[in-house]
C-alpha cells in the first residue's frame, strides 16, 4: 500500500466515523427532548394540583427551553441537501484595501475558528498567506465536523466591516470587504472527471501559518486547473504527496461549486433575475461606528452584541438564512 492509497483510506474512515457520530447523536437529541418533555408533562399536572407560583414559573422556562432545543434539532433534520452532512472548506479572500482588508480577514479567521471549536469541530489550517503588516492575505481552514458543510454554506458571500480605523493616525471611519467562499470536502468515491493534461503542478517550500514548520524542502503544493483557471495550494503537512492529495480534494470541490454556481445563474436566468456580482452585493455587514450592529441582508436579522458576534455567535444568522431556504 501507497502513502497515499493510505491517507485516502484514512479519510474515508473518518468520514464513515463522522456520518455514524452524527446518527447517533440525532438519536441521543431525540431521546433526550422526548425525556424533557415527559418532564414537562408531569411539572404540568404538579402545578395544576399544587397551584404554586414558584413551580409554574419554572414550567414556564422548561417550556421555552424545550422549544428552543426542538428547533435546533429540527434544523439539523432538515440538513438534508447533498453534501451537507460533509467537512467544509472555508476560504477568506480580502478585498481592496491592503492592510484595513488583510485585518479584516484575520478577525472573520477568529471568528469562524471560535465558532467551530464551540461546534466541537476540528479545524486545520491547509494555506495560510500572512498580511504585510498586519492580518492575512489569504487562509484556507478545512472544517471537520457532522454537517459541517451544511450550516457554513450559510457564510459564503462577501461581509462587510465598517469601523474607525486603528491604522489610520487620523481616526477616520474605514469600510471593509472580505470575501469567504464555503466548499464541501469531497473524498476520492466523488466522481468529478478532472484530466491530467488539464493540471499544472507546481512544488514550493512551505511557510506555514505565522512562519510555523518551516520546511527546507518543496512540501508546498500548488495546482492549477488551465481549462478554468482554479487555483488551489496546500501547505499544512511535511509530506508532498499529502499535501498534493489534500490540494486534489479543494480542487474537486472548487470544481463542483463551481458547477452549481452554473446552474443556479442558468435558473436566475430563465427566472429573469438580477443580481448583482461583486463587491457590493454584500451579505453582512458588521458595523462598529458609528453604532453597533450586525445584519444580514438576506434574512434581515440583526444582531446589537457586535462582539458576541466576533467571538463566534453566528448561529442566528445561519439557522434564518437555512430555515430561508427551506422555507
Amino acid at each position: 500500500m501507497t502513502e497515499s492509497d493510505f491517507w485516502d483510506n484514512q479519510n474515508v474512515a473518518q468520514q464513515v466515523i463522522n456520518e455514524s457520530n452524527g446518527l447517533k447523536g440525532y438519536v441521543t437529541a431525540f431521546e433526550e427532548l422526548e425525556e424533557r418533555l415527559d418532564n414537562i408533562e408531569v411539572s404540568y399536572e404538579l402545578v395544576k394540583e399544587e397551584n404554586d407560583q414558584e413551580l409554574f414559573n419554572e414550567l414556564i422556562n422548561e417550556t421555552s427551553d424545550l422549544r428552543q432545543s426542538i428547533n435546533e434539532f429540527e434544523l439539523q433534520m432538515l440538513l438534508s441537501e447533498p453534501y451537507d452532512a460533509n467537512n467544509a472548506l472555508l476560504e477568506l479572500h480580502p478585498g481592496a484595501g491592503g492592510t484595513e482588508s488583510q485585518d479584516w480577514a484575520s478577525m472573520l479567521l477568529r471568528m469562524y475558528q471560535r465558532w467551530a471549536e464551540d461546534k466541537d469541530f476540528k479545524v486545520e489550517t491547509l494555506d495560510y498567506l500572512p498580511g504585510d503588516e498586519a492580518g492575512v492575505k489569504s487562509v484556507t481552514l478545512l472544517i471537520k465536523g457532522h454537517n459541517a458543510y451544511g450550516y457554513l454554506k450559510a457564510e459564503k458571500g462577501v461581509h462587510r466591516l465598517v469601523r474607525i480605523s486603528p491604522f489610520d493616525s487620523s481616526g477616520r471611519r474605514h469600510t471593509s470587504f472580505v470575501s469567504c467562499d464555503i466548499m464541501p470536502e469531497f473524498n476520492d468515491d466523488v466522481e468529478i472527471d478532472i484530466k491530467t493534461e488539464d493540471l499544472k503542478i507546481d512544488t514550493y517550500r512551505s511557510s506555514g501559518a505565522g512562519g510555523q514548520h518551516v520546511n527546507t524542502t518543496d512540501s508546498a503544493v500548488r495546482i492549477t486547473h488551465i481549462p478554468t483557471n482554479v487555483v488551489v495550494t496546500c501547505q499544512s503537512e511535511r509530506s508532498q504527496i499529502k499535501n498534493r492529495d489534500q490540494a486534489m480534494k479543494m480542487l474537486k470541490s472548487k470544481l463542483y461549486q463551481l458547477e452549481i454556481e452554473k446552474q443556479q445563474q442558468e435558473l436566475d436566468d430563465i427566472r429573469g433575475e438580477q443580481k448583482e456580482i461583486g463587491w457590493g452585493s454584500q451579505i453582512r455587514s458588521y458595523v462598529f461606528h458609528p453604532y453597533s450592529m450586525v445584519k444580514d441582508h438576506r434574512t434581515n436579522v440583526e444582531v446589537g452584541n457586535t462582539q458576541s458576534v466576533m467571538d463566534g455567535d453566528i448561529n442566528p444568522f445561519i439557522d434564518a438564512y437555512l430555515r430561508s431556504q427551506i422555507d
